[in-house]
């Protein structure tokens, strides 16, 4: 605030010199804004970890995904094996779809898991008006909590919870071979869009719910598929984009008119896909609020470039994060053998900048969202020690940075010990503080123990 205030009082310094010299004081003032740079970020953001803790038992367990809860403590989703621990009401060592809630402080205010017998995951958690959640994941099971049909292999699971994590209802999605769920967010009419990925081979064409087929007919392996439900979870309508190679959404925004953008990454060159780059794309679809395919593009290079998510920005554009190995077309630098490479595209998916992040090594982002002050926060994982990147602490970091409008890098930082650890989720907090979350095999550095197998972790930073 103290930046700002004597930017305001030089400002108006300024005004008043140009004044007495007869100059136009609006001309002087338009002129000062222009030369104005972005405000310090060590205002809002120190870089200091508040707290660093593990989550789950001695067995594997991961979070994903994370919000903020109306009490301003989190709550936060994915997966474990784990019977022990932070993990009080499972028996089996099957992997579960596991919610956990903390107070702002990091201590546990509940955990409980959903599933059957099989294989359950989360993949996303989102708030609902009505104070609860929304859980987007899959599973491979037809018992326990899985009361609706299981159609094969893996199916789509979405699961509503009340604010205590009571399952209030649950239904699945898909045919016989991998489908499986990656987001789910409510809609402005009070249901539900969710993104997942659908083996349109081996359910034989079906998935086109209430819904015309796309531009083509030769759709295979996996595809998107975005699944319209009422508030109940029930199918309003679905439908699939694609071609006849592997094509994986992650991440969408529902826009202000009821259409959808969605993001993931294709390698698909037919069908759906107009302009491949080469191996796979970041592909990026406009679809109107009955699912109806309006524009898609494709960015990359010629090698593979990974798509995971997305986030709306101040000036009403997107801007898109994964990683590339490409160093062509529209990627126009790598720094080593993969860099976090974000896409920032106008409203008719026309590449406004792009630019790389990282070192010599490996990094790859997984999160981005907008932060109160006008920036971008990214999480992502980083091998490297050089170039963007000040330190690695181990094998495999999480590392947090945060750039502006511009795609400018202002900040980074990495996060984790001497082993593996991955970031997978980020959220700004109420207060203007950074949540990640992830999971480690650490138990050094920032990771502060280690409970056995992987652990989720979570770290807050001022």
């Amino acid at each position: 605030m103290k930046s700002i205030y004597w930017l305001f009082v030089s400002a108006c310094f300024l005004v008043v010199f140009s004044c007495s010299d007869g100059d136009d004081p609006v001309t002087e003032m338009e002129e000062e804004e222009e030369t104005m740079e972005d405000p310090p970020l060590d205002t809002v953001l120190l870089g200091e970890i508040t707290f660093s803790k593990n989550l789950g038992g001695s067995d594997d367990d991961f979070l994903v995904a994370a919000t903020q809860a109306t009490d301003g403590g989190y709550v936060m989703a994915g997966y474990t094996k784990s019977t022990d621990g932070d993990i009080t009401d499972k028996t089996g060592d099957d992997r579960d779809v596991w919610v956990i809630k903390t107070t702002a402080n990091g201590a546990v205010s509940w955990s409980k898991t959903y599933g059957g017998s099989s294989t359950d995951e989360a993949t996303s958690i989102s708030k609902t008006s009505d104070g609860g959640y929304i859980v987007a994941g899959y599973t491979r099971s037809n018992d326990g909590d899985v009361a609706s049909e299981n159609a094969g292999f893996n199916d789509l699971w979405a699961l509503k919870l009340s604010g205590n994590g009571d399952l209030i209802w649950e239904n699945t999605f898909g045919y016989a071979g991998d489908d499986r769920g990656f987001n789910i967010k409510q809609t402005n009419d009070g249901g539900y869009l969710m993104l997942g990925v659908i083996d349109v081979t081996a359910s034989g064409g079906e998935g086109n719910i209430f819904r015309t087929p796309g531009r083509g007919t030769n759709h295979a392996g996996g595809d998107y598929w975005a699944v319209k439900l009422d508030a109940q979870g029930q199918i309003l309508w679905a439908r699939y984009y694609g071609g006849l190679q592997t094509d994986t959404p992650y991440d969408f925004i529902e826009n202000a008119d009821g259409s959808f953008i969605l993001i993931g990454s294709s390698d698909s060159a037919d069908t759906d896909i107009s302009n491949n780059k080469g191996a796979y794309d970041f592909w990026v679809l406009n679809i109107a609020a009955n699912g109806t395919l309006l524009w898609e593009k494709n960015f990359g290079g010629s090698e593979i470039d990974l798509c995971y998510s997305l986030a709306e920005t101040t000036d009403g554009n997107f801007i898109v994060v994964g990683d590339t190995r490409s160093s062509d077309q529209d990627v126009s630098n790598l720094n080593g053998n993969a860099d976090v490479w974000a896409v920032k595209f106008n409203r008719s998916g026309n590449i406004l900048w792009e630019n790389t992040y990282g070192g010599s090594q490996f990094e790859s982002a997984r999160s981005i969202t907008p932060m109160a002050n006008g920036y971008y926060s990214v999480i992502a994982s980083s091998r490297s020690s050089d170039i963007n990147v000040g330190n690695n602490n181990g094998v495999n970091d999480a590392w947090f940075f945060v750039i502006n409008e511009e795609g400018t890098l202002l900040f980074e930082k990495n996060i984790g010990g001497s082993q593996l650890d991955f970031g997978q989720s980020i959220l700004e907090t109420t207060t203007g503080e950074i949540l990640l979350v992830g999971d480690t095999e650490s138990s050094d550095g920032d990771i502060t123990q280690n409970k056995g197998g992987k652990d989720a972790f979570i770290v807050k930073i001022k």
